[in-house]
């Protein structure tokens, strides 16, 4: 150990020599470790709220969304006694999910369309919501203010709303939302009993009613959304009428077990597919995008690590490069050291401990720099960082490793020397 602790110190000694030219080489290893755990970060935390958004909409949970087929465009194709077009998800769907796949545990159906939200002179444009039952607890939201819809609302077609916050921040910017009363559409009228907490949009995860802004959203009951507003959707632009009979937007199940998703998801699309002969919907299942979004993650982190290891290359070729240049002003000392008995063992020994010595600072000061990096990041741009206690370490232990490779040579050299012509060297 003393000896050991001596050899440090001479290390030390040897390097301070040279402040400027050591700093100038371990830069790259500054920057290095520096930017490994800065990219880490910002991987880590895009990652994490993918998977965090993607996981909201429910492990367990398999997901029928309605979808418009392409060949909509042509009214002549559709039933003989209107122009309407239909397609979708329908209520004889749900009660056959819930009827006939015995490991469905639970289901919630969802209708969306977007409607003009008013109250008194302010008037924003949402989307309307008709929700069942069930839906809170299979998409995990939370109620701010008030309640959510219960049972009684369903059963009696109750003209209830609960909003999402954006709705009642631009709304009732002022007051209490509760009990008051909001316009949807032309005549509809509803009164308030709940607010919805926040919730960050799943930037179109599973592409369900999650992709949407939850926050721009008002939820009736489903009962009451088709009793109010029926099943036909009518859309005017321009001198142009469509009309659209959309049934149910989404079907959400859930199951007990994350072994059971799949099964049932192929049980659910084989089912569907029998009565949608026009392929008019799309089966999502959130735990396979939640297990990509995991596998992405690796090699979103191995890409981004591999272009920061490329400043730790740029500094292990400095510190080869400085080593071979202080083995040539050395020489006459390592000549006397081997003239005084020191095994070549013992010169490896010296410059590895001065190799080491120096990609250690770099990488603690490559730390130092790159902890506050993170969440400067995340403060001025908005995008979310994470740093897992490994990164500096693995980062700082790179750093010690590439200066360790890149200076075995040079110690090599150095104890290849002969010792008579070393003495030699002026």
């Amino acid at each position: 150990m003393y000896r050991l602790y001596n050899a440090v110190k001479s290390a030390l000694r040897n390097l301070t020599l040279h402040k400027l030219r050591v700093l100038l080489t371990i830069l790259g290893l500054i920057f290095g470790v520096s930017s490994v755990i800065a990219m880490l970060a910002i991987a880590e935390g895009a990652s994490e709220e993918a998977q965090r958004q993607i996981a909201e909409l429910g492990a367990t949970n398999i997901i029928a969304r309605s979808v418009k087929p392409a060949d909509d465009v042509n009214p002549s194709k559709q039933n003989a006694d209107s122009f309407i077009f239909k397609y979708g998800l329908t209520y004889r769907d749900y009660d056959r999910i819930v009827e006939t796949i015995p490991t469905v545990t639970g289901a919630t159906a969802i209708r969306e369309f977007p409607q003009s939200l008013r109250h008194y002179d302010r008037e924003i444009a949402g989307q309307v919501v008709g929700v069942g039952p069930g839906y809170l607890a299979l998409t995990n939201q939370t109620i701010a203010q008030g309640r959510f819809l219960t049972d009684a609302d369903h059963f009696y077609l109750a003209n209830v709303v609960v909003l999402g916050s954006e709705v009642a921040s631009k709304l009732f910017p002022f007051g209490d939302p509760i009990g008051k009363s909001i316009r949807l559409g032309d005549q509809h009228y509803y009164r308030v009993v709940g607010v919805a907490a926040r919730k960050a949009p799943s930037a179109g995860a599973g592409t369900s009613v999650a992709a949407q802004g939850f926050n721009k959203n008002v939820y009736i009951p489903l009962t009451t959304d088709r009793a109010r507003f029926g099943e036909i959707l009518m859309n005017e632009k321009q001198g142009s009428f469509s009309a659209e009979r959309l049934e149910l937007s989404q079907i959400t199940v859930t199951v007990d077990a994350m072994d059971e998703v799949k099964p049932t998801a192929e049980a659910l699309e084989s089912m569907l597919a029998q009565f949608h002969p026009k392929t008019d919907f799309l089966i999502t299942v959130p735990l396979e995008l939640l297990e990509k979004a995991q596998a992405t993650k690796r090699i979103f982190n191995l890409v981004l690590g591999s272009i920061a290891s490329i400043s730790l290359l740029v500094g292990g070729i400095g510190i080869m490069n400085i080593m071979l240049a202080t083995v040539s002003e050395r020489t006459r000392e390592i000549g006397i050291r081997r003239a005084l008995g020191a095994k070549r063992r013992d010169i490896i020994e010296q410059f590895l401990i001065e190799t080491t010595v120096m990609s250690g600072s770099g990488g603690l000061i490559g730390v130092a720099r790159g902890l506050p990096a993170p969440p400067l990041v995340a403060r001025f741009s908005g995008i979310p960082v994470v740093v897992n206690f490994w990164s500096p370490v693995l980062a700082f232990l790179i750093a010690v490793a590439t200066g360790i490779v890149f200076g075995v040579y040079p110690a090599q050299r150095a104890a290849k020397l002969d010792p008579v012509e070393a003495l030699r060297n002026e």
